[in-house]
């Protein structure tokens, strides 16, 4: 691995370790472009980078290029969401002198990967404001082991090894406090801990979007460092590289890169990929530039994107579940995703491009299909193409444990992806 290889892994653990919940990968993001929120009255700019908000856990950025009306438009999608346990209300549960959280699965996760791990929480709080239709929202990460679920020892479960369902509602609640006081009301106990952190009283808070994660920060892994093992890769190593490559760029036409919420669980919501906020969004942007309707049109429908998503890596231990003849494997770069019913969006043109980038810019890459005796997963990419119809390719880094609790990815391929993404942008 190169010196500019593990800087870029590191930058990700880095980038991972404080984008705890879709509302913190949000303003890291934010951060690192410095981009302006999109003013309704002002004219666009040429070298400027704005932003407009998708309800606090999705956004999107668009930079504006010279010749930004006619030079062509490109776009790259990743998701802010990741399979976790969330926080329902009134979450309080107490038994036996336990206090445990009620939450709900978000997700398709490996249930049993979560167990026996310290858990933090992350997320935002709406609090009492002088408006009703305007509360106040306030972002807020705990950044210390407060939960865990543990497990039912072997002597109890001697089948626990053979596999044991883990219901949701019993077996994965969190442990939370404890208190013998009978007497003692524990109701309101997340809300005290809140109030606390954000320096306010708990009859303020009105509402809130909390997530567990694990805490536990990523590494490079191996004796020769070729492995990266960090919670959240899927899909925070795409987000990333997206706004890598995003910030290189300096040229013409228009960039865009798109982050929505709610991928996990189908995308059909108002801050997802199968709402129309990225075509409405890129309308005012082209009237903003002097564009007619007609003109926006037939800009979107000659644009590109990359929907960047991680995917599947051959598995070591279990290579009969990949396909024969595509077997992506961590480290050997970017993967170029394919799948006949389209739950990949690729076609044979978006195909031949990017494969073109990769051999003009010596960025190594790989394909992957689904075993056709089994059905894979679906990504953003054909959601966001029947919205924003143009042609697009599903690519991504390929890791091992997908929707664990902890993921492993090639810790070169972090580079490889970034350097495509800024060659899509740049070409």
């Amino acid at each position: 691995m190169t010196s500019e290889e593990k800087s870029c892994a590191e930058n990700l653990i880095e980038f991972i370790d404080a984008a705890t919940s879709p509302y913190h990968v949000v303003a890291q993001s934010t951060n690192l472009l410095r981009s302006v929120p999109m003013n309704e009255n002002a004219a666009l700019s040429a070298g400027q980078v704005y932003s407009f908000s998708l309800y606090n856990t999705g956004i999107i950025f668009v930079a504006i290029g010279e010749n930004a009306e006619k030079g062509p438009l490109r776009i790259a999608c990743a998701h802010t969401d990741f399979p976790c346990l969330r926080v329902k209300p009134n979450p309080v549960l107490r038994e036996h002198g336990y206090g445990k959280l009620n939450v709900e699965v978000y997700g398709g996760m490996i249930r049993n990967t979560w167990m026996d791990r310290p858990l933090s929480l992350a997320g935002a709080v709406a609090l009492r404001g002088d408006d009703p239709f305007a509360p106040t929202l306030c972002p807020v990460d705990l950044r210390r082991p407060l939960m865990i679920v543990p497990n039912l020892a072997i002597h109890m479960n001697r089948k626990v090894n053979e596999g044991v369902e883990l219901k949701p509602q019993k077996d994965l609640l969190p442990l939370f406090f404890q208190n013998d006081d009978a007497d003692k009301d524990d109701s309101n106990r997340l809300l005290v801990l809140l109030a606390e952190e954000l320096g306010t009283s708990p009859e303020d808070i009105l509402s809130y979007d909390l997530n567990a994660y694990p805490y536990e920060h990523g590494c490079l892994l191996g004796c020769d460092e070729a492995f990266l093992s960090a919670p959240r890769l899927d899909n925070l190593s795409s987000v990333k590289a997206c706004i890598d490559a995003i910030h290189a760029w300096n040229g013409e036409g228009i960039r865009v890169v798109a982050l929505f919420d709610n991928e996990e669980v189908g995308s059909r919501t108002k801050q997802g990929a199968g709402s129309m906020a990225l075509a409405m969004l890129m309308e005012r942007v082209c009237c903003k530039l002097g564009l007619d309707r007609d003109e926006y049109l037939k800009k979107i429908m000659e644009g590109f994107c990359l929907s960047v998503d991680v995917a599947h890596a051959l598995h070591p231990n279990v290579p009969e579940k990949a396909d024969p003849t595509n077997q992506p494997v961590l480290g050997g770069g970017t993967v170029l995703k394919v799948a006949a019913n389209q739950s990949y969006a690729g076609d044979p043109e978006a195909f031949a491009v990017v494969t073109a980038l990769c051999a003009r810019e010596d960025i190594p890459y790989q394909v992957f299909t689904n075993h056709s005796d089994a059905a894979g997963g679906a990504t953003l990419g054909s959601i966001l193409s029947t919205q924003v119809p143009m042609r697009t390719m599903d690519i991504g880094a390929p890791i091992l444990g997908m929707h664990s609790a902890r993921e492993t990815m090639g810790a070169r391929d972090q580079l490889a992806l970034t350097r495509l993404l800024t060659a899509f942008f740049s070409a």
